[in-house]
């Protein structure tokens, strides 16, 4: 375990919400998937702390950071961010850099895919999913989240200019059944003040708004228990779908 490793480690409980629900999720997925060592694509993975840690050889994919929007986001590699992760992670097994939609790996090379916010920015979902689902092997699972549509609008002056759409969870389940055996949808963690201070980055430059980060997560973890099939006031769509 790398220091950057075992850092995230102790600071998980009081991280966002997203963060501690997807990491609790994978590793259930991974448990129920019994088998030794997973190998696991983190599509749009860059810099996500969602597969850190996981007892898993981890495979991350993203597209070339090439415009200021996706520099401003954080949004595809970079030699730097490359040379970063490398360094952090002790469980990356090999890293792709190119768009999903154009993708050339290979049918059935992967037990899992995990995609945490990624569909949203994707034009062509449709052929997205379809190579994700290409590239799981019989048997295996696919983890996605994205905002939720049904509560969530993307449009007006506060637009995420990188979101093509926002899916509503019926939506979402129709592109998804296209590909995959089975899926399962749900909403997930309560928005409002808490979630939105908590979402705020720590930094001991500035303890009182890292304790109240803290706070505000420790709160919005209470808040989104049982919101699974909570519509209105919820962030995001989780969906699980099997091969």
């Amino acid at each position: 375990m790398t220091k950057y490793e075992f850092l995230r480690w102790i600071t998980y409980p009081v991280m966002p919400v997203i963060l501690i629900t997807v990491r609790n999720d994978i590793k259930k997925l991974i448990r129920q998937t019994k088998k030794k060592h997973l190998k696991i694509l983190d599509v749009g993975g860059r810099k996500s702390p969602y597969t850190i840690n996981l007892n898993a050889d981890i495979t991350l994919q993203d597209i070339p950071q090439e415009s200021e929007t996706q520099e401003q986001l954080n949004l595809g590699f970079t030699s730097d961010i490359l040379t970063s992760i490398q360094k952090k992670r002790s469980n990356i097994n090999a890293i792709i850099i190119e768009d999903m939609t154009q993708s050339t790996i290979e049918d059935r090379s992967y037990d899992a895919v995990v995609s945490v916010e990624v569909i949203e920015h994707v034009v062509e979902d449709d052929l997205f999913v379809k190579n994700i689902s290409r590239a799981i092997k019989k048997g295996g699972w696919a983890y996605f989240t994205t905002p939720n549509g049904d509560f969530i609008k993307n449009e007006g002056p506060n637009k995420n200019p990188d979101h093509v759409r926002h899916y509503t969870k019926e939506g979402l389940k129709t592109l998804l059944e296209q590909y995959f055996e089975k899926v399962e949808v749900k909403y997930a963690i309560k928005t409002g003040k808490y979630r939105v201070q908590g979402l705020r980055s720590f930094s001991l430059r500035e303890p009182i708004h890292t304790l109240k980060s803290i706070f505000s997560n420790i709160i919005n973890r209470f808040q989104s228990r049982g919101v699974k099939s909570t519509s209105v006031e919820t962030a995001h769509l989780i969906a699980i779908c099997y091969k």
